[in-house]
């Protein structure tokens, strides 16, 4: 829940699929997630305005030992940055929080990833020849934050990272989603979950999204072409500028999948976007990232005896399909999600124009146009 306004299935938008008890990524055992959100809104044009964050996810929680999680990454379009995918491309796991933030902040949420990894786990990093390659994402809110001033601290990070914790989820303006846009509405933070049976098996699959991506045109919900006949509040800064925006996906599993299945998974990230309606702009960056909380396993090659194996469960390829349907559905539903719970906020560059929240009852309007 939000504890603010509806969400889409809450409006009586259909979505497939039987969500987790929160409808969160959080529904996924063990992952939790923190914000820290700076808002600093502008009374003039001569002010600074501060509207951004840090949102922080731990894949195995506040875990008393670093246990990698196996992991996939997959880039739609690359206008972005997601720090540690080459390793994770090449190794099949990482170790440690991801963070998203805005495009100037990455470096100082990289430092305050690492300091926050050595404090929780002091005698891995201090002990032994260890290493720290935290995941770092971003989007770009420089059309409503003062994004050059770098205002995101290595403290707000670290405030962020442990504040995670599981349960219901805020979303739209908070965060590292707090000065996002999407379509030409006031974008941010969403997120949704499913349940999957495989056999005689529950899984629980929760996707996250920073949302920042799309012009009004391209706007779709659930086959629906909204943004066509919702065009009174498109952004209009003059500017003329083109697709800025970017996303990131992050999706989580407990369903035991080996690296290659997470890479797979991580490509139907894209197609959850692309359900929304854009054709991925050249300036924005579309950043997808799988990971499972099963097989937990110590760090490959860090300790007093290194293993010589180990020893996995992994899902039968034949199955997958089970999951990826859910998938491209969990992100298309984070993504409205975003958008229902944001807030209007007021442009900073230029200034004098506002970034609005989609109105949900012209929304409905429309939907119910289309029979939907």
């Amino acid at each position: 829940m939000t504890g603010q306004k509806p969400r889409a299935r809450e409006l009586g938008i259909a979505f497939p699929g039987r969500p987790g008890p929160h409808n969160a990524i959080t529904d996924v055992p063990r992952v939790e997630v923190g914000f820290k959100t700076l808002t600093k809104l502008a009374k003039s044009a001569k002010e600074v305005q501060i509207l951004t964050g840090v949102t922080a996810i731990l894949p195995r929680g506040h875990a008393s030992e670093p246990l990698p999680v196996y992991a996939g990454q997959f880039d739609l379009n690359g206008n972005g940055e997601m720090t540690g995918s080459h390793w994770i491309r090449d190794a099949g796991y990482f170790l440690g929080p991801i963070c998203i933030t805005n495009t100037h902040s990455v470096g100082i949420v990289h430092q305050a990833a690492i300091r926050y990894l050595m404090d929780a786990y002091p005698s891995h990093f201090r002990k032994y020849h260890s290493w720290a390659m935290p995941v770092v994402a971003e989007t770009y809110d420089g059309l409503v934050n003062d994004i050059c001033g770098m205002h995101v601290t290595e403290a707000d990070a670290i405030e962020a990272l442990r504040a995670a914790g599981s349960g219901a989820l805020v979303e739209g303006n908070v965060g590292g989603g707090a000065g996002m846009s999407t379509y030409e509405f006031k974008g941010g933070t969403g997120t949704s979950s499913r349940q999957i049976e495989i056999n005689d098996r529950c899984y629980t699959l929760g996707v996250l999204v920073q949302s920042n991506l799309g012009k009004r045109s391209e706007f779709v919900v659930r086959g629906v072409p909204v943004g066509l006949h919702m065009t009174e509040d498109a952004i209009q800064t003059g500017a003329g500028l083109p697709d800025q925006g970017s996303i990131i996906v992050v999706i989580a599993t407990d369903a035991p999948l080996m690296p290659t299945q997470l890479q797979r998974l991580a490509k139907r990230g894209a197609l959850g976007v692309g359900r929304t309606g854009t054709s991925g702009g050249h300036y924005s960056g579309d950043l997808m990232l799988a990971f499972s909380v099963a097989n937990p396993i110590e760090h490959p090659a860090i300790g007093e005896t290194q293993p010589h194996a180990f020893r996995g469960e992994w899902l039968n390829d034949a199955h997958l399909d089970l999951i990826y349907a859910p998938t491209v559905d969990a992100v298309e539903e984070s993504i409205i999600n975003a958008m229902l719970a944001a807030e209007t906020v007021p442009t900073f560059k230029p200034p004098g124009h506002l970034v609005k929240a989609i109105d949900p009852d012209k929304l409905l309007a429309v939907m119910r146009k289309y029979g939907r």
